[in-house]
């Protein structure tokens, strides 16, 4: 059984009344982790914490910044064995995804780490004689970000890596449902040499989760929040940052949507869309939900589809070409077998799986599904893929837009200026040709349209969501502004 605790200021701590809360395994439901658990006090302390130590880390060289968040990239990578196997008994993943979230982790790390020396100050024209103007990106204060269990090694990064870059302080809240995991990602970026107060950790019962983060997003020194899950939270949180006037980055659900044109390579259509449905066991929100086929290859593609998916199997024991591990609990494999049940009730077709057993749900393929099924507006979260058939491109592309989500789309088609034409007319933060829903690189933009949230991480977008934007005029200049040194700038950067 592992043991979690608190990071707050440099020191490893329970909470302070001691209370703690018990992490059981989804598989074998034995108890697995039994973690701290933080309440508004603890909160606070974090947050005091942060802000204490803003003023130095802010101050310091972009350089520094970026050295220690490559190192952290190391520490994690050194600590992958230990990350994989806690991540694997606190939420059951497979061995290929713990080592693909953990890969994606150090590549958003380093990322990070280019984006320091860009903080600072920049020489602009402005649009009057006489007036000389400058624009300042400094540190924003301290940083709330509040990561989700499904991929655990990554989401827990990215909520801190691009903040700590731009020489803000971080509060990290961890799931309920990984602290363990949580708390060695944490551990591991403080190891590469932060000093103290500059990442807090906490972790918290699932009863106690509304008060902590309101007391977090309350305390004066919480300049920006993040916060990656679902969009049913994603709109609370929205609510309390809302209420004061916090910016808030939310990446929330989503419901990932293939298109496969009547030209498309449907042997790879049916691999992409394999990786797209079922790695994770769906539990990603760019896993694909929903593949709209054009009716005079749906049968083609299907029987491509189905081959594929029956060489895999759930099951979290290691071996196997493809295993499939557990879903997050057995309340999630009732849900997604209901979503079954109801499409097949409404006159869709099982072609393969959907076999439930404990925390294990086998993968489906559902074909004909169609509006007015739960499926095929609900955001999945399982093992599913569900097939629409569509009677052309225009149709397809309608029935893609048809969604209150709209964080990534793939399209399949031989045509590239088609599929450029019909990636501007889709309603999606992201868009992949040719290629998978699931594709992750920390150096671009990601964040979603509509119930799938607003702001980006990665990237240049990380340096808005992150950093205060300062215009200095110098009135009655000359035409040529002198640089002065900004905070934590080093040298200005040009335009």
């Amino acid at each position: 059984m592992f043991e979690s605790r608190l990071i707050i200021g440099g020191r490893s701590m329970p909470a302070t009344d001691g209370q703690c809360h018990e992490r059981r395994a989804p598989v074998s439901e034995a108890v697995i982790t039994r973690a701290a658990a933080a309440g508004p006090e603890e909160a606070r302390m974090a947050a005091d914490a942060a802000a204490a130590v803003f003023p130095e880390w802010s101050d310091s060289a972009p350089e520094i910044r970026a050295r220690m968040l490559t190192a952290a990239a190391e520490r994690l990578r050194e600590c992958s064995g230990e990350l994989a196997a806690i991540a694997a008994a606190e939420v059951g993943s497979a061995p290929d995804w713990i080592a693909f979230d953990i890969e994606i982790a150090c590549e958003t790390l380093r990322a990070a780490a280019a984006l320091a020396p860009r903080i600072g100050e920049t020489v602009v024209a402005g649009g009057r004689p006489g007036v000389a103007c400058r624009l300042n990106r400094r540190p924003a204060g301290v940083v709330l970000g509040i990561a989700p269990w499904n991929a655990p090694v990554t989401l827990a990064v990215r909520a801190l890596a691009a903040p700590l870059a731009c020489g803000n302080t971080v509060v990290l809240k961890g799931s309920e449902l990984c602290p363990k995991t949580h708390e060695t990602v944490a551990a591991a970026v403080i190891a590469a040499g932060l000093p103290a107060g500059v990442l807090n950790f906490i972790t918290n019962a699932p009863d106690s989760a509304e008060p902590v983060v309101e007391a977090l997003i309350a305390h004066p020194a919480v300049r920006r929040v993040n916060f990656t899950g679902s969009t049913r939270v994603g709109r609370r949180i929205a609510a309390l940052a809302a209420r004061h006037l916090k910016p808030a980055l939310l990446e929330l659900s989503g419901k990932g949507t293939m298109i496969v044109l009547a030209d498309a390579d449907l042997e790879a259509a049916a691999s992409a869309a394999v990786h797209g449905a079922f790695f994770n066991q769906g539990q990603i929100c760019m896993s694909t939900d929903r593949i709209i086929v054009e009716d005079r290859v749906a049968d083609a593609f299907a029987r491509h589809l189905v081959a594929r998916v029956q060489d895999l199997r759930a099951d979290p024991r290691p071996g196997g070409a493809r295993p499939l591990g557990s879903l997050i609990s057995p309340q999630a494999v009732m849900r997604v077998r209901a979503l079954i049940d109801d499409a097949l009730a409404q006159g869709a077709v099982l072609l393969t799986g959907g076999e439930a057993v404990g925390t294990l749900l086998q993968p489906a393929v559902l074909d004909r599904v169609a509006p007015g099924m739960a499926i095929y507006s609900e955001e999945c979260f399982g093992p599913v893929a569900a097939l629409i058939r569509a009677a052309d491109a225009e149709e397809a592309m309608t029935l893609a837009n048809d969604s209150d989500y709209g964080l990534v789309a793939a399209v399949f088609t031989r045509d590239l200026q088609r599929a450029a034409a019909i990636a501007r007319e889709l309603e999606t933060g992201i868009v992949h040709i040719n290629g998978s829903t699931v594709y992750d690189d920390p150096a671009m933009p990601f964040g979603g349209m509509k119930a799938s949230g607003h702001g980006r991480f990665g990237g240049d977008a990380a340096l808005h969501e992150f950093t205060e934007l300062q215009w200095v005029a110098v009135h009655g200049a000359p035409a040529a502004c002198p640089s002065v040194p900004a905070v934590a700038a080093g040298q200005p950067q040009q335009p």
